[in-house]
């Protein structure tokens, strides 16, 4: 697989920040980021959607005309009619979706579209199985170790293959909403209790570890997954594109990173010495790619 292009691409947002903040951050992304791809949509809670409806389509310009692909994310999970409505509107649009729900393959199926992180594709047959309904690139979930996606990438070599390489991870979706109970409120109530935390909410175990993150309905790592020398063994192993979650941090400043590390410009020690100084308190983590813990890091250094 030498030669095989590398592209970065940052992932929808998971938080709830507020329109006007997500309006100006997607401009910026679109201005000043070397990013390939941008995946755009809510992915957690369809109650934020209608929030930022009035902007939408003047971000997903702003990035079309910067060079940009834009991806329209779909909902981690889809529970009411409304949301697969929606859903079908979009489908027969000419937006390239990225399905995070089962329910998104059915209504997609027969045209080229992504499948998502939130979707386990496990094993070659999955993947076989979703080719054939029309995916074109997979995103792999954050558990899978490296000889697993060294597996996959090489699977299907006409299917592109994603992996995160930076930010937290998800972990998990439900129907309750978490934030809201934190505040003492319910689902249908939250009085968008998840917009109070940019970056989620830390949850710490009894004696005061931290150990997950809050944000709405989702569960996301404490830490933020810092991929750098693991991407350049996936990239000869055939994987395609490099994804960025997008944190509340200087996310143009982490992309320019990664984008230098990909090309040559930069070592990975010099970049992770960057990253500390960017995220502050935030702790890296890699233990997934390693087959170990997911909220350790390990060091790949000899």
């Amino acid at each position: 697989m030498m030669g095989v292009a590398s592209k970065l691409t940052l992932g929808p947002l998971f938080y709830h920040w507020p329109a006007e903040k997500m309006r100006d951050f997607y401009f910026r992304i679109a201005d000043e980021a070397p990013v390939d791809c941008v995946y755009l949509g809510e992915v957690v809670c369809s109650k934020r959607e209608p929030l930022f409806d009035s902007y939408r389509d003047q971000v997903r310009k702003r990035l079309l005309a910067a060079g940009k692909q834009v991806v329209s994310s779909s909902l981690a999970l889809m529970t009411l009619p409304r949301e697969i409505e929606a859903l079908k509107r979009l489908s027969v649009s000419d937006e390239l979706v990225e399905a995070n729900d089962v329910a998104a393959v059915q209504i997609l199926q027969g045209k080229p579209f992504i499948v998502g992180p939130f979707i386990n594709v496990l094993n070659e047959g999955t993947m076989d199985a979703l080719a054939a309904q029309g995916a074109k690139r997979i995103v792999m979930a954050s558990e899978l170790d490296g000889a697993s996606l060294a597996i996959l990438a090489g699977h299907k070599p006409d299917v592109e293959v994603e992996v995160q390489v930076f930010g937290r991870q998800s972990l998990a979706v439900s129907m309750r909403c978490y934030h809201a109970r934190a505040q003492g409120r319910d689902k249908d109530h939250c009085r968008f209790a998840c917009g109070g935390d940019l970056d989620g909410l830390a949850a710490q175990t009894l004696v005061g570890q931290p150990i997950l993150t809050v944000n709405g309905t989702q569960t996301l790592s404490s830490g933020y997954v810092v991929l750098l020398e693991e991407m350049l063994a996936m990239r000869e192993q055939g994987v395609t594109h490099f994804r960025l979650a997008p944190q509340h941090t200087d996310m143009l400043r982490v992309v320019q990173l990664y984008r230098d590390f990909l090309d040559g410009r930069i070592e990975g020690d010099s970049v992770r010495n960057e990253l500390k100084v960017i995220v502050k308190r935030v702790p890296f983590i890699n233990g997934f790619y390693y087959g170990r813990e997911g909220l350790m890091f390990v060091s790949n250094r000899k």
